[in-house]
């Protein structure tokens, strides 16, 4: 048995080794992925690491928290890791079947949820019909049904595996009876006909980065996340297909809200525009860029 093997780690000087060693190997935010995958392995909070700083790492812990290391070293997310990821302040179900929730999409919610509140005090028996296209983990309609308690949501995504994930959140949340999913791709010319009502709002965090874009991103998400759920050939074909879809989906004073790529909020409201949307607005995400657009459906 070797020197490292004999020793004896505490939950302290364990987190600085595996920092300083993920720093030399180029891991993103290295104190950050040793303290998730370490809190992953006692089944706790960050915060109980630093209260229990001296506590003693058994073998068995060690030896899952090697593996746990050996998968970010590969360039493995934490978040697939661990299998989840805090999306406004909730754990959300996550693996490779679907994009890791990011806090620009917070932005998008916390825009939606305020627009739908607005209505709602204009009109005391106003009820809510949501259309999420693109759904992913669901991490959009179910935080909304969680907030707000009145809508009723439809959310459609393309890939089985990804709304098997989804609909696994809304049970987890408790929304399940709430959110009807939905089999659906966005580029399909015979959508709208599966729709029996008009919506009151549509909200879509959809495919927008150029395939041009894709080798210079990230290993991470080009060796893990789902590219189709990326990736468009010129990053706008999402915003188009949605821009056609919405007139014949919305009701007259329904609205359109997207997420968008840093470079693509000009286009995506020129087509808004063309589609017959008016009083468009575009927001910026914590970075200073142009990435939530969304726009009143006039007639």
């Amino acid at each position: 048995m070797n020197a490292e093997q004999q020793k004896q780690w505490c939950i302290v000087d364990l987190l600085k080794t595996t920092a300083v060693f993920f720093a030399g190997r180029q891991v993103d935010e290295p104190r950050l992925s040793a303290e998730i995958l370490l809190s992953h392995v006692f089944g706790k909070e960050r915060l109980w690491l630093y209260l229990n700083h001296e506590r003693p790492v058994s073998g068995s812990e060690l030896a899952v928290y090697r593996e746990l290391c050996r998968q970010r070293l590969e360039g493995r997310p934490v978040q697939y890791i661990t299998g989840e990821q805090y999306f406004y302040g909730k754990r959300f179900l996550v693996d490779e079947r679907v994009l890791i929730p990011r806090p620009e999409t917070e932005l998008l919610v916390e825009h939606v949820a305020s627009a739908l509140d607005s209505r709602k005090d204009r009109d005391s028996g106003f009820v809510c019909r949501v259309l999420d296209i693109g759904t992913g983990s669901g991490c959009i309609s179910v935080t909304l049904a969680l907030l707000l308690g009145y809508p009723a949501f439809t959310a459609i995504d393309r890939s089985v595996p990804a709304l098997e994930v989804a609909r696994s959140n809304a049970e987890k949340h408790g929304v399940l009876s709430r959110i009807r999913f939905l089999e659906a791709d966005m580029f399909d010319a015979g959508l709208a006909s599966r729709f029996d009502d008009r919506f009151d709002l549509i909200v879509s965090n959809p495919p927008y980065i150029p395939e041009e874009e894709w080798a210079g991103l990230q290993k991470e998400v080009q060796g893990f996340e789902p590219k189709e759920a990326l990736v468009t050939p010129d990053g706008t074909a999402s915003y188009m297909a949605i821009c056609r879809l919405a007139p014949s989906i919305l009701k007259p004073g329904g609205e359109l809200c997207l997420e968008v790529h840093a470079d693509g909020a000009l286009r995506a409201r020129a087509l808004m525009e063309s589609a017959g949307f008016c009083g468009i607005i575009v927001r910026k995400d914590y970075s200073g860029n142009d990435r939530i657009v969304s726009g009143t459906f006039a007639s």
